[in-house]
């Protein structure tokens, strides 16, 4: 298949890449810096010759949009708002002009449109989308209208002859440099990966690996449309989440932190601590009706094998 990635150069882009290349696809991957071979120009907000790469392509996956790895601003946060939503249209206006468009349209989107809660999981059937909940600082209600904008923009495309699912995706677990496993492993290995504010609060997750067999799978279905959760079945409170990692690389100890010593955390990397207290709390409701299995279900067999998968690459790159 030729498969079409707006915004593939990060680490979602990367996992995906390798595997799908890997399994004999041939992808593109659009990005303001082409540098590589299989890259193609584009700027994410206007229609230009990268558009004659969606046309005749069998499967385009959208990732474009800032990262929300930053301080959550009001300039940062309308430039993820902005770069969401103008690279979502664009790419619906491509695949809508294309004389054969694709098949099916995976647009990322992400686990943060759910509500801030510990009571019960949130699947798409039940789940209870964000934005109004008590006691939570006012700028999580914008990350959730960032999240709800994002889908509409794809639903509201006019694209007749392509499928489209909104991937409502939880934090992505790989090996990779720089990625969120990577600083999560990095905190344990120094002694900080204690319980962060009591760390009740719900992390959800997926495996790298999961979350590329569950793209494939969505792909093949072409009896599933809209909002599918990408999420590991077993979200875990943060101070077990980060209890079993340190188990996994042998750190017996974690600092714990309390709010403001998470402040300064976030601050000096350059994040935000919406990141770390968020209660997000999501399963996969229609991934599992459809019969998808999870390889890494739990999530201490996921962190076990991702810590060997790091150590094995530190060892062949000495």
């Amino acid at each position: 298949m030729k498969i079409v990635i707006p915004g593939g150069t990060g680490q979602v882009g990367a996992i995906l890449d390798r595997a799908l290349t890997a399994a004999g696809h041939d992808v593109v991957i659009l990005t303001r810096r082409p540098r590589r071979e299989r890259e193609v120009g584009w700027d994410g907000e206007t229609l230009g010759a990268w558009a004659d790469v969606v046309d005749g392509s069998d499967v385009v996956i959208n990732l474009a949009g800032r990262s929300v790895s930053c301080r959550y601003t009001e300039a940062n946060l309308r430039a993820m708002m902005d770069s969401r939503v103008r690279s979502a249209r664009i790419v619906g206006e491509a695949i809508g002009a294309a004389a054969r468009p694709p098949k099916v349209w995976l647009q990322m989107s992400t686990a943060t449109v759910y509500a801030h809660r510990f009571d019960a999981a949130n699947d798409e059937a039940t789940g209870i989308v964000g934005g109004a909940e008590p006691d939570v600082p006012d700028y999580w209600g914008f990350s959730v209208e960032i999240a709800k904008a994002w889908e509409a923009a794809q639903e509201q495309a006019r694209t007749p002859d392509t499928r489209k699912v909104a991937l409502r995706s939880a934090m992505v677990m790989s090996p990779d440099r720089e990625g969120v496993f990577d600083v999560l492993l990095k905190m344990a290995r120094l002694g900080l990966g204690g319980p962060v504010a009591g760390g009740r609060q719900y992390v959800s997750w997926i495996h790298d690996r999961d979350f590329v067999r569950a793209v494939e799978f969505l792909v093949a279905r072409d009896d599933l449309t809209g909002p599918v959760n990408l999420a590991a079945s077993a979200p875990l409170p943060q101070r077990a989440f980060m209890r079993a990692l340190r188990g996994a690389w042998g750190v017996p100890v974690g600092l714990p932190a309390t709010k403001w010593m998470a402040e300064l955390g976030a601050f000096a990397l350059r994040s935000d601590t919406e990141l770390l207290l968020k209660s997000r709390r999501v399963v996969p409701g229609r991934l599992l009706e459809a019969g998808f299995t999870f390889e890494h279900a739990e999530w201490a067999g996921a962190a076990a094998d991702l810590v060997r998968r790091v150590r094995d690459e530190r060892r062949s790159a000495n």
